[in-house]
Protein backbone atom coordinates (compact mmCIF):
# COMPACT_ATOMS: atom_id res chain seq x y z
CA UNK A 1 0.00 0.00 0.00
CA UNK A 2 1.46 3.33 -1.04
CA UNK A 3 2.09 5.91 1.68
CA UNK A 4 -0.01 9.01 1.03
CA UNK A 5 0.40 12.45 2.47
CA UNK A 6 3.36 14.77 2.06
CA UNK A 7 3.76 15.19 5.82
CA UNK A 8 4.00 11.43 6.38
CA UNK A 9 6.51 11.01 3.60
CA UNK A 10 8.66 13.88 4.85
CA UNK A 11 8.70 12.53 8.42
CA UNK A 12 9.47 9.00 7.22
CA UNK A 13 12.26 10.30 4.97
CA UNK A 14 13.74 12.27 7.89
CA UNK A 15 13.54 9.24 10.19
CA UNK A 16 15.04 7.03 7.48
CA UNK A 17 18.01 9.36 7.15
CA UNK A 18 18.36 9.43 10.94
CA UNK A 19 18.14 5.63 11.10
CA UNK A 20 20.75 5.22 8.36
CA UNK A 21 23.00 7.71 10.14
CA UNK A 22 22.59 6.00 13.50
CA UNK A 23 23.08 2.57 11.96
CA UNK A 24 26.18 3.60 10.03
CA UNK A 25 27.72 5.30 13.07
CA UNK A 26 26.91 2.34 15.30
CA UNK A 27 28.33 -0.13 12.77
CA UNK A 28 31.58 1.80 12.34
CA UNK A 29 31.92 2.32 16.09
CA UNK A 30 31.19 -1.34 16.73
CA UNK A 31 33.73 -2.48 14.18
CA UNK A 32 36.50 -0.25 15.51
CA UNK A 33 35.77 -1.05 19.14
CA UNK A 34 35.54 -4.79 18.42
CA UNK A 35 38.82 -4.81 16.53
CA UNK A 36 40.53 -2.76 19.23
CA UNK A 37 39.20 -5.03 21.98
CA UNK A 38 40.25 -8.23 20.26
CA UNK A 39 43.59 -6.82 19.17
CA UNK A 40 44.41 -5.77 22.70
CA UNK A 41 43.63 -9.22 24.09
CA UNK A 42 45.40 -10.91 21.19
CA UNK A 43 48.58 -8.83 21.35
CA UNK A 44 48.85 -9.22 25.11
CA UNK A 45 48.42 -13.00 24.99
CA UNK A 46 50.76 -13.56 22.03
CA UNK A 47 53.52 -11.39 23.54
CA UNK A 48 53.22 -13.06 26.94
CA UNK A 49 53.24 -16.57 25.44
CA UNK A 50 56.35 -15.88 23.32
CA UNK A 51 58.26 -14.39 26.25
CA UNK A 52 57.52 -17.38 28.43
CA UNK A 53 58.70 -19.84 25.80
CA UNK A 54 61.95 -17.89 25.24
CA UNK A 55 62.79 -18.21 28.97
CA UNK A 56 62.91 -22.03 28.80
CA UNK A 57 66.22 -23.92 28.49
CA UNK A 58 65.78 -27.26 26.79
CA UNK A 59 67.89 -30.29 26.31
CA UNK A 60 67.25 -31.96 23.01
CA UNK A 61 65.72 -34.26 22.44
CA UNK A 62 63.26 -33.45 25.25
CA UNK A 63 61.76 -36.27 27.23
CA UNK A 64 58.12 -36.67 28.14
CA UNK A 65 58.56 -35.59 31.73
CA UNK A 66 60.41 -32.44 30.80
CA UNK A 67 57.81 -31.45 28.16
CA UNK A 68 54.91 -32.14 30.52
CA UNK A 69 56.46 -29.86 33.13
CA UNK A 70 56.92 -27.09 30.61
CA UNK A 71 53.30 -27.42 29.45
CA UNK A 72 51.97 -27.17 32.97
CA UNK A 73 54.25 -24.25 33.78
CA UNK A 74 53.04 -22.34 30.71
CA UNK A 75 49.42 -23.11 31.60
CA UNK A 76 49.86 -21.75 35.15
CA UNK A 77 51.49 -18.56 33.90
CA UNK A 78 48.46 -17.37 31.88
CA UNK A 79 47.99 -13.73 32.88
CA UNK A 80 44.49 -12.78 33.93
CA UNK A 81 42.76 -15.67 32.19
CA UNK A 82 42.90 -19.41 31.69
CA UNK A 83 44.47 -20.96 28.66
CA UNK A 84 45.31 -24.48 27.58
CA UNK A 85 48.75 -25.32 26.39
CA UNK A 86 49.77 -28.10 23.98
CA UNK A 87 53.18 -29.39 22.98
CA UNK A 88 54.14 -31.26 19.82
CA UNK A 89 57.46 -32.91 19.11
CA UNK A 90 57.53 -35.51 16.43
CA UNK A 91 54.87 -38.02 17.33
CA UNK A 92 54.70 -36.83 20.94
CA UNK A 93 51.54 -34.87 21.92
CA UNK A 94 51.02 -33.41 25.40
CA UNK A 95 48.30 -31.21 26.86
CA UNK A 96 47.74 -29.18 30.03
CA UNK A 97 44.06 -30.08 30.19
CA UNK A 98 41.18 -31.71 28.44
CA UNK A 99 39.16 -28.68 27.43
CA UNK A 100 39.16 -27.55 24.74
CA UNK A 101 40.73 -30.29 22.68
CA UNK A 102 43.64 -29.66 20.38
CA UNK A 103 41.23 -29.82 17.42
CA UNK A 104 40.73 -26.06 17.88
CA UNK A 105 44.27 -25.65 16.54
CA UNK A 106 43.95 -25.70 12.75
CA UNK A 107 46.40 -27.37 10.35
CA UNK A 108 47.02 -23.95 8.76
CA UNK A 109 48.25 -22.59 12.10
CA UNK A 110 50.62 -25.56 12.55
CA UNK A 111 52.09 -25.07 9.06
CA UNK A 112 52.64 -21.36 9.65
CA UNK A 113 54.29 -22.05 13.03
CA UNK A 114 56.77 -24.51 11.48
CA UNK A 115 57.73 -21.99 8.79
CA UNK A 116 57.93 -18.90 10.99
CA UNK A 117 60.45 -18.62 13.86
CA UNK A 118 58.28 -16.17 15.74
CA UNK A 119 55.16 -18.33 15.42
CA UNK A 120 51.63 -17.39 14.40
CA UNK A 121 48.12 -17.00 15.79
CA UNK A 122 44.48 -17.31 14.68
CA UNK A 123 41.02 -16.45 15.93
CA UNK A 124 38.64 -19.37 15.45
CA UNK A 125 35.06 -20.25 16.43
CA UNK A 126 34.25 -23.80 17.44
CA UNK A 127 30.81 -24.93 18.57
CA UNK A 128 29.73 -21.30 18.74
CA UNK A 129 32.54 -20.24 21.08
CA UNK A 130 35.41 -17.92 20.02
CA UNK A 131 39.03 -18.81 20.75
CA UNK A 132 42.45 -17.31 20.23
CA UNK A 133 44.99 -19.96 19.15
CA UNK A 134 48.74 -19.31 19.29
CA UNK A 135 51.50 -21.56 17.97
CA UNK A 136 55.19 -20.73 18.68
CA UNK A 137 58.16 -22.97 17.70
CA UNK A 138 61.18 -23.44 19.97
CA UNK A 139 64.40 -22.41 18.10
CA UNK A 140 68.14 -22.39 18.71
CA UNK A 141 70.13 -19.22 18.09
CA UNK A 142 73.46 -20.06 16.57
CA UNK A 143 76.38 -18.01 15.22
CA UNK A 144 77.97 -19.79 12.23
CA UNK A 145 81.72 -19.05 11.79
CA UNK A 146 82.46 -16.21 9.40
CA UNK A 147 78.86 -14.90 9.26
CA UNK A 148 79.15 -12.25 11.96
CA UNK A 149 75.48 -12.76 12.86
CA UNK A 150 73.06 -15.13 14.52
CA UNK A 151 70.60 -17.51 12.91
CA UNK A 152 67.52 -19.24 14.26
CA UNK A 153 67.38 -22.99 13.86
CA UNK A 154 64.07 -24.83 14.58
CA UNK A 155 64.15 -27.65 17.05
CA UNK A 156 60.93 -29.30 15.92
CA UNK A 157 59.23 -28.56 19.25
CA UNK A 158 56.07 -26.42 18.96
CA UNK A 159 54.06 -25.05 21.87
CA UNK A 160 50.45 -24.02 21.26
CA UNK A 161 48.04 -22.14 23.48
CA UNK A 162 44.25 -21.93 23.21
CA UNK A 163 42.66 -19.02 25.03
CA UNK A 164 38.83 -18.60 25.13
CA UNK A 165 37.59 -15.15 24.15
CA UNK A 166 34.38 -15.45 26.12
CA UNK A 167 34.89 -12.23 28.06
CA UNK A 168 35.68 -10.29 24.90
CA UNK A 169 32.62 -11.77 23.16
CA UNK A 170 30.48 -10.81 26.15
CA UNK A 171 31.77 -7.24 25.91
CA UNK A 172 31.13 -7.20 22.17
CA UNK A 173 27.58 -8.47 22.66
CA UNK A 174 27.04 -5.78 25.28
CA UNK A 175 28.19 -3.18 22.75
CA UNK A 176 25.65 -4.47 20.22
CA UNK A 177 22.84 -4.31 22.78
CA UNK A 178 23.91 -0.81 23.83
CA UNK A 179 23.97 0.34 20.19
CA UNK A 180 20.51 -1.13 19.59
CA UNK A 181 19.04 0.32 22.78
CA UNK A 182 20.57 3.71 22.02
CA UNK A 183 19.23 3.79 18.45
CA UNK A 184 15.55 3.68 19.49
CA UNK A 185 15.69 6.77 21.74
CA UNK A 186 17.73 8.52 19.06
CA UNK A 187 15.00 7.87 16.50
CA UNK A 188 12.35 9.04 18.96
CA UNK A 189 14.32 12.25 19.52
CA UNK A 190 14.78 12.64 15.73
CA UNK A 191 10.98 12.57 15.36
CA UNK A 192 10.72 16.04 16.93
CA UNK A 193 12.92 17.87 14.39
CA UNK A 194 11.28 15.76 11.66
CA UNK A 195 7.85 17.10 12.61
CA UNK A 196 9.19 20.64 12.87
CA UNK A 197 10.88 20.38 9.48
CA UNK A 198 7.74 18.91 7.89
CA UNK A 199 5.66 21.70 9.40
CA UNK A 200 8.03 24.31 8.00
CA UNK A 201 7.88 22.77 4.54
CA UNK A 202 4.13 22.16 4.54
CA UNK A 203 3.08 25.59 5.79
CA UNK A 204 3.65 27.26 2.37
CA UNK A 205 2.00 24.27 0.68
CA UNK A 206 -1.01 24.61 2.99
CA UNK A 207 -1.19 28.33 2.25
CA UNK A 208 -1.04 27.57 -1.46
CA UNK A 209 -3.86 24.99 -1.14
CA UNK A 210 -6.09 27.43 0.74
CA UNK A 211 -5.31 30.18 -1.77
CA UNK A 212 -6.13 27.87 -4.69
CA UNK A 213 -9.43 26.88 -3.04
CA UNK A 214 -10.26 30.55 -2.47
CA UNK A 215 -9.33 31.31 -6.06
CA UNK A 216 -11.62 28.53 -7.25
CA UNK A 217 -14.49 30.17 -5.34
CA UNK A 218 -14.04 33.33 -7.38
CA UNK A 219 -11.92 35.43 -5.02
CA UNK A 220 -9.42 36.61 -7.58
CA UNK A 221 -7.78 39.04 -5.12
CA UNK A 222 -6.31 36.10 -3.18
CA UNK A 223 -2.58 36.39 -2.55
CA UNK A 224 0.02 34.37 -0.60
CA UNK A 225 2.47 36.12 1.76
CA UNK A 226 6.03 35.76 0.48
CA UNK A 227 8.50 34.98 3.26
CA UNK A 228 12.23 34.40 3.05
CA UNK A 229 13.90 32.98 -0.01
CA UNK A 230 14.25 29.69 -1.77
CA UNK A 231 12.01 27.61 -3.98
CA UNK A 232 8.87 27.89 -1.83
CA UNK A 233 8.98 31.67 -1.72
CA UNK A 234 9.56 31.70 -5.47
CA UNK A 235 6.51 29.47 -5.86
CA UNK A 236 4.42 31.88 -3.77
CA UNK A 237 5.69 34.83 -5.82
CA UNK A 238 4.83 33.04 -9.08
CA UNK A 239 1.34 32.19 -7.77
CA UNK A 240 0.73 35.83 -6.83
CA UNK A 241 1.87 37.02 -10.25
CA UNK A 242 -0.37 34.45 -11.98
CA UNK A 243 -3.43 35.37 -9.90
CA UNK A 244 -2.82 39.06 -10.51
CA UNK A 245 -2.65 38.44 -14.26
CA UNK A 246 -5.78 36.27 -14.06
CA UNK A 247 -7.62 38.96 -12.11
CA UNK A 248 -6.74 41.57 -14.73
CA UNK A 249 -7.87 39.26 -17.55
CA UNK A 250 -11.13 38.36 -15.83
CA UNK A 251 -11.86 42.01 -15.03
CA UNK A 252 -11.29 42.93 -18.65
CA UNK A 253 -13.50 40.07 -19.84
CA UNK A 254 -16.23 41.05 -17.38
CA UNK A 255 -16.08 44.65 -18.55
CA UNK A 256 -16.21 43.52 -22.18
CA UNK A 257 -19.14 41.21 -21.43
CA UNK A 258 -20.96 43.99 -19.58
CA UNK A 259 -20.39 46.33 -22.55
CA UNK A 260 -21.71 43.67 -24.92
CA UNK A 261 -24.81 43.06 -22.78
CA UNK A 262 -25.40 46.78 -22.46
CA UNK A 263 -25.00 47.21 -26.18
CA UNK A 264 -27.52 44.44 -26.96
CA UNK A 265 -29.97 45.84 -24.42
CA UNK A 266 -29.59 49.40 -25.68
CA UNK A 267 -29.98 48.35 -29.30
CA UNK A 268 -33.06 46.31 -28.46
CA UNK A 269 -34.62 49.24 -26.61
CA UNK A 270 -33.82 51.63 -29.42
CA UNK A 271 -35.34 49.28 -31.98
CA UNK A 272 -38.63 48.82 -30.15
CA UNK A 273 -40.05 52.25 -31.05
CA UNK A 274 -39.31 52.15 -34.79
CA UNK A 275 -40.41 48.52 -34.89
CA UNK A 276 -43.74 49.42 -33.33
CA UNK A 277 -44.31 51.92 -36.14
CA UNK A 278 -43.18 49.44 -38.76
CA UNK A 279 -45.55 46.80 -37.41
CA UNK A 280 -48.48 49.22 -37.56
CA UNK A 281 -47.64 50.11 -41.16
CA UNK A 282 -47.19 46.47 -42.22
CA UNK A 283 -50.58 45.61 -40.71
CA UNK A 284 -52.20 48.27 -42.91
CA UNK A 285 -50.26 47.08 -45.91
CA UNK A 286 -51.35 43.49 -45.23
CA UNK A 287 -54.97 44.60 -45.22
CA UNK A 288 -54.56 46.36 -48.60
CA UNK A 289 -52.31 43.69 -50.17
CA UNK A 290 -55.27 41.98 -51.84
CA UNK A 291 -55.91 45.07 -54.00
CA UNK A 292 -52.32 45.41 -55.17
CA UNK A 293 -50.70 43.79 -58.18
CA UNK A 294 -49.14 40.37 -57.48
CA UNK A 295 -45.48 41.51 -57.36
CA UNK A 296 -46.25 44.40 -55.03
CA UNK A 297 -48.45 42.21 -52.82
CA UNK A 298 -45.65 39.61 -52.52
CA UNK A 299 -43.19 42.33 -51.55
CA UNK A 300 -45.61 43.74 -48.97
CA UNK A 301 -46.15 40.29 -47.39
CA UNK A 302 -42.39 39.66 -47.33
CA UNK A 303 -41.79 42.98 -45.57
CA UNK A 304 -44.55 42.20 -43.07
CA UNK A 305 -43.15 38.72 -42.35
CA UNK A 306 -39.58 39.95 -41.87
CA UNK A 307 -40.76 42.78 -39.65
CA UNK A 308 -42.56 40.26 -37.43
CA UNK A 309 -39.39 38.17 -37.18
CA UNK A 310 -37.36 41.24 -36.32
CA UNK A 311 -39.84 42.14 -33.60
CA UNK A 312 -39.57 38.61 -32.13
CA UNK A 313 -35.77 38.81 -32.26
CA UNK A 314 -35.74 42.15 -30.45
CA UNK A 315 -38.03 40.82 -27.72
CA UNK A 316 -35.87 37.72 -27.33
CA UNK A 317 -32.71 39.85 -27.13
CA UNK A 318 -34.25 41.99 -24.44
CA UNK A 319 -35.29 38.89 -22.51
CA UNK A 320 -31.78 37.40 -22.75
CA UNK A 321 -30.25 40.70 -21.65
CA UNK A 322 -32.44 40.61 -18.54
CA UNK A 323 -31.18 37.12 -17.71
CA UNK A 324 -27.56 38.20 -18.26
CA UNK A 325 -28.06 41.24 -16.04
CA UNK A 326 -29.62 39.02 -13.31
CA UNK A 327 -32.72 41.21 -13.53
CA UNK A 328 -35.20 38.44 -14.41
CA UNK A 329 -37.67 37.71 -11.61
CA UNK A 330 -40.29 35.07 -10.89
CA UNK A 331 -43.86 36.10 -10.20
CA UNK A 332 -45.20 32.77 -9.05
CA UNK A 333 -48.74 31.69 -8.46
CA UNK A 334 -50.33 28.37 -7.64
CA UNK A 335 -51.87 27.15 -10.89
CA UNK A 336 -53.23 24.02 -12.51
CA UNK A 337 -50.31 22.86 -14.64
CA UNK A 338 -52.46 21.04 -17.23
CA UNK A 339 -54.81 24.02 -17.69
CA UNK A 340 -51.83 26.37 -18.07
CA UNK A 341 -50.42 24.22 -20.89
CA UNK A 342 -53.83 24.05 -22.63
CA UNK A 343 -54.15 27.84 -22.55
CA UNK A 344 -50.67 28.17 -24.06
CA UNK A 345 -51.59 25.88 -26.95
CA UNK A 346 -55.03 27.46 -27.46
CA UNK A 347 -53.65 31.00 -27.60
CA UNK A 348 -51.48 29.96 -30.53
CA UNK A 349 -54.23 27.92 -32.20
CA UNK A 350 -52.24 24.69 -31.96
CA UNK A 351 -55.17 22.70 -30.57
CA UNK A 352 -57.25 23.26 -33.71
CA UNK A 353 -55.31 20.61 -35.64
CA UNK A 354 -54.47 16.95 -35.19
CA UNK A 355 -50.75 17.70 -35.09
CA UNK A 356 -50.66 17.80 -31.29
CA UNK A 357 -51.56 14.96 -28.91
CA UNK A 358 -52.08 15.80 -25.24
CA UNK A 359 -51.54 13.68 -22.13
CA UNK A 360 -52.40 16.21 -19.43
CA UNK A 361 -53.95 14.78 -16.24
CA UNK A 362 -55.96 17.34 -14.28
CA UNK A 363 -55.45 18.19 -10.65
CA UNK A 364 -51.68 18.75 -10.67
CA UNK A 365 -51.14 22.00 -8.76
CA UNK A 366 -47.78 23.73 -9.00
CA UNK A 367 -46.34 27.08 -8.01
CA UNK A 368 -45.16 28.58 -11.31
CA UNK A 369 -44.69 31.87 -13.05
CA UNK A 370 -47.51 31.52 -15.64
CA UNK A 371 -45.91 33.91 -18.15
CA UNK A 372 -42.50 32.23 -18.09
CA UNK A 373 -43.98 28.72 -18.09
CA UNK A 374 -46.05 29.78 -21.11
CA UNK A 375 -42.81 30.78 -22.88
CA UNK A 376 -41.23 27.41 -22.04
CA UNK A 377 -44.12 25.37 -23.46
CA UNK A 378 -44.55 27.61 -26.50
CA UNK A 379 -40.87 27.45 -27.43
CA UNK A 380 -40.65 23.65 -27.05
CA UNK A 381 -43.87 22.91 -28.96
CA UNK A 382 -43.07 25.48 -31.64
CA UNK A 383 -39.59 23.98 -32.05
CA UNK A 384 -41.11 20.48 -32.40
CA UNK A 385 -43.61 21.65 -35.02
CA UNK A 386 -40.93 23.52 -36.92
CA UNK A 387 -38.15 20.92 -36.98
CA UNK A 388 -39.92 17.61 -36.29
CA UNK A 389 -42.93 15.81 -37.68
CA UNK A 390 -46.41 15.45 -36.19
CA UNK A 391 -47.94 14.30 -34.09
CA UNK A 392 -46.24 16.28 -31.32
CA UNK A 393 -46.99 14.78 -27.91
CA UNK A 394 -47.19 16.99 -24.82
CA UNK A 395 -47.20 14.98 -21.58
CA UNK A 396 -47.43 15.95 -17.92
CA UNK A 397 -46.74 13.89 -14.79
CA UNK A 398 -45.26 14.07 -11.29
CA UNK A 399 -42.36 12.09 -9.86
CA UNK A 400 -41.24 11.56 -6.27
CA UNK A 401 -37.50 11.44 -5.61
CA UNK A 402 -35.59 10.95 -2.42
CA UNK A 403 -38.74 9.84 -0.65
CA UNK A 404 -40.21 13.34 -0.18
CA UNK A 405 -39.36 15.73 -3.04
CA UNK A 406 -41.91 15.88 -5.84
CA UNK A 407 -41.13 17.09 -9.34
CA UNK A 408 -43.36 18.37 -12.11
CA UNK A 409 -42.23 16.69 -15.34
CA UNK A 410 -43.33 18.07 -18.71
CA UNK A 411 -42.35 16.15 -21.85
CA UNK A 412 -42.59 17.36 -25.47
CA UNK A 413 -41.82 14.74 -28.17
CA UNK A 414 -42.15 14.69 -31.96
CA UNK A 415 -41.91 12.01 -34.64
CA UNK A 416 -39.23 13.69 -36.74
CA UNK A 417 -35.71 12.51 -37.62
CA UNK A 418 -34.39 13.41 -34.18
CA UNK A 419 -31.39 15.50 -33.20
CA UNK A 420 -27.93 14.60 -34.57
CA UNK A 421 -25.62 13.37 -31.84
CA UNK A 422 -23.07 16.12 -32.49
CA UNK A 423 -25.82 18.74 -32.11
CA UNK A 424 -27.33 17.45 -28.83
CA UNK A 425 -24.76 19.15 -26.54
CA UNK A 426 -25.44 22.52 -28.23
CA UNK A 427 -29.23 22.66 -28.67
CA UNK A 428 -29.58 25.21 -25.84
CA UNK A 429 -26.72 27.42 -27.05
CA UNK A 430 -27.56 30.88 -28.31
CA UNK A 431 -27.80 31.27 -32.10
CA UNK A 432 -26.49 27.74 -32.61
CA UNK A 433 -27.12 26.33 -36.09
CA UNK A 434 -26.96 22.59 -36.77
CA UNK A 435 -26.15 23.41 -40.38
CA UNK A 436 -23.33 25.99 -40.33
CA UNK A 437 -23.97 26.80 -44.00
CA UNK A 438 -27.52 27.90 -43.13
CA UNK A 439 -27.42 31.67 -42.55
CA UNK A 440 -31.08 32.07 -41.62
CA UNK A 441 -33.57 30.16 -39.54
CA UNK A 442 -37.31 30.26 -39.05
CA UNK A 443 -36.91 31.49 -35.45
CA UNK A 444 -34.65 33.92 -33.66
CA UNK A 445 -32.18 31.23 -32.54
CA UNK A 446 -32.74 32.22 -28.92
CA UNK A 447 -35.91 30.28 -28.10
CA UNK A 448 -34.28 27.22 -26.50
CA UNK A 449 -31.74 29.40 -24.69
CA UNK A 450 -34.59 31.44 -23.19
CA UNK A 451 -36.37 28.19 -22.31
CA UNK A 452 -33.30 26.99 -20.41
CA UNK A 453 -33.02 30.26 -18.45
CA UNK A 454 -36.73 30.24 -17.52
CA UNK A 455 -36.54 26.65 -16.29
CA UNK A 456 -33.42 27.44 -14.24
CA UNK A 457 -35.25 30.42 -12.76
CA UNK A 458 -37.86 27.94 -11.48
CA UNK A 459 -35.08 25.84 -9.91
CA UNK A 460 -35.50 23.08 -12.49
CA UNK A 461 -33.69 21.51 -15.41
CA UNK A 462 -34.40 20.85 -19.08
CA UNK A 463 -32.70 18.26 -21.25
CA UNK A 464 -32.90 17.09 -24.85
CA UNK A 465 -32.60 13.54 -26.18
CA UNK A 466 -33.74 11.26 -28.96
CA UNK A 467 -36.68 8.93 -28.32
CA UNK A 468 -36.30 5.15 -28.64
CA UNK A 469 -38.68 5.19 -31.65
CA UNK A 470 -37.14 8.27 -33.25
CA UNK A 471 -37.89 11.94 -32.87
CA UNK A 472 -36.65 14.55 -30.42
CA UNK A 473 -37.72 14.54 -26.77
CA UNK A 474 -37.46 17.57 -24.48
CA UNK A 475 -38.02 16.99 -20.75
CA UNK A 476 -38.63 19.84 -18.29
CA UNK A 477 -38.35 19.06 -14.56
CA UNK A 478 -39.44 21.64 -11.98
CA UNK A 479 -39.65 20.96 -8.22
CA UNK A 480 -43.21 21.30 -6.95
CA UNK A 481 -41.93 22.66 -3.62
CA UNK A 482 -40.02 25.53 -5.23
CA UNK A 483 -40.46 28.99 -3.82
CA UNK A 484 -40.09 32.33 -5.48
CA UNK A 485 -36.50 32.74 -6.70
CA UNK A 486 -34.76 35.85 -7.95
CA UNK A 487 -31.91 35.29 -10.44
Amino acid sequence: MLISGLRTRLVLAFLLVAAVGCGTTAALTYREARNALLKQAQDSAVSSFREQIQEFHLNLPPNTEQMQGMVRTLARQGKGRDWWVYAEYGSMRLSSGTRPTSTVITPELRREARGTPHGSFQRVVKDGEPYLTIAVPVVFRTSPPGTGGRTLRPTGLIFSAVMPLTDEQTNIDAMVVAARDGALPALAIALVPALLAARGVLRPVRDLRQAARSLGRGRLDTRIPVKGGGELSELARTFNESTAALERSVDELQRAEARARRFASDVSHELRTPLAGMLAVTELLDEDAAGLDPDTAAAVRLISSETDKLAVLVEDLMEISRFDARAAELNTDEVDAAETIRRTLQSRHWTDTAEIALDLPDGIRARLDPRRFDVVIANLVGNALRHGRPPVTVGLRTETRGGTTQWLVTEVADRGPGIPLDVLPHVFDRFYKADQARTRSAGSGLGLAITLENVRLHGGTVRAANGPDGGAVFVVEIPLTTSEVTA
